[in-house]
């Protein structure tokens, strides 16, 4: 069996932990990232983009998929994971903030998945890395 695909990306902002969690919290400021279309599903139990908050992502002429955050820790960590449709399995997100001494915040962001046609991880990975690296100065300074 395949060892699941992970992506890795680290990222430094300027911006303090707190303004890069919201906007990172935030489902529709994710189009940017994934050059998707991004529709907010529902709102989270306890608060807007909380655990349970959910969004719909529509990748070219894929079908849409449903992410959905499965942890929230204010400023410092987000976690999520397909829970409807998509053509990956196993898809997790995990969004570690970390402050630096210089006031801005160091972002670790790993996905994990595995797909069902030999090479597709590989693939998806490599658009996965290079769309994020390159969007993530768009999201917050």
């Amino acid at each position: 069996m395949p060892t699941p695909t992970r992506v890795h990306v680290k990222h430094r902002f300027a911006s303090p932990p707190d303004v890069v969690f919201a906007a990172l919290s935030e489902h529709e400021n994710l189009g940017v990232l994934f050059m998707a279309k991004i529709k907010r599903v529902r709102d989270g139990d306890t608060t807007r983009n909380g655990v349970g908050s959910a969004r719909s992502l529509k990748l070219g002429p894929l079908p849409a998929f449903e992410e959905t955050t499965t942890v929230s820790k204010p400023n410092t960590l987000i976690e999520y994971r397909i829970t409807k449709g998509g053509p990956l399995s196993g898809h997790w997100g995990v969004q570690k903030l970390t402050p630096t001494t210089d006031g801005g915040t160091e972002l670790y962001y790993t996905i994990g998945f595995d797909a069902p046609i030999p090479g597709m991880a590989a693939v998806v990975g490599k658009a996965l890395t290079s769309s994020i690296s390159k969007n993530l100065p768009r999201l917050a300074p």
